[in-house]
């Protein structure tokens, strides 16, 4: 949690930094791409948390992969991070970037699980409706597929969800035939 924090307060001053110089999108970029890497390579994730290496091994690896590929405020930040010895939290300052950057621009999250493949016709009407729900003009939709839900949709819109799915509306319909309204209770 404590590094949650401090990755937040990194991710703040870099987002004012960036929107101060011009380059936040550069830099909303870079941060993607850190965050592509570590997705991709648990390894250089465990190289960044390991105690046993040396943080002067780190800043030379760090320096390897993304000199000439990130932009120089990016690469200010990933350095100002390792000379505190404090590379660990890289990959947090990388994801919570991507949501500072949303909220500055206003940009909502929605996350979409059907049984099948979404077509392009309900993804745009689950964009419309999350749009409605937020009042937020761009919708980032993230989809998944749950066969588990045996068929409807379930849309998850910040604190909101719109569950149609079969499965819940056959576990509603078992809690109610639990209820026996013909049998007398004492």
């Amino acid at each position: 949690m404590a590094d949650i924090r401090v990755a937040s307060r990194y991710v703040k001053s870099l987002l004012a930094l960036a929107v101060e110089q011009g380059a936040l999108e550069e830099v909303h970029r870079d941060m993607q791409l850190f965050s592509l890497v570590c997705r991709e390579n648990r390894n250089f994730v465990s190289l960044l948390r390991s105690p046993v290496i040396r943080h002067e091994n780190k800043r030379s690896v760090l320096k390897k992969l993304f000199t000439g590929k990130v932009g120089p405020l990016s690469l200010a930040i990933i350095n100002i991070v390792t000379h505190k010895n404090r590379e660990a939290i890289l990959p947090e300052i990388a994801a919570e970037f991507h949501n500072a950057y949303n909220r500055h621009k206003g940009i909502g999250k929605a996350y979409l699980t059907t049984t099948v493949p979404a077509s392009k016709e309900l993804l745009e009407t689950m964009q419309s409706i999350s749009k409605k729900l937020t009042n937020l003009q761009t919708i980032e939709l993230q989809t998944n597929v749950d066969s588990d839900l045996i068929g409807g949709f379930v849309l998850n819109v910040g604190d909101q969800q719109i569950d149609a799915s079969v499965r819940s509306k056959l576990r509603t319909l078992s809690l109610k035939f639990e209820e026996n309204y013909f049998v007398k209770k004492d």
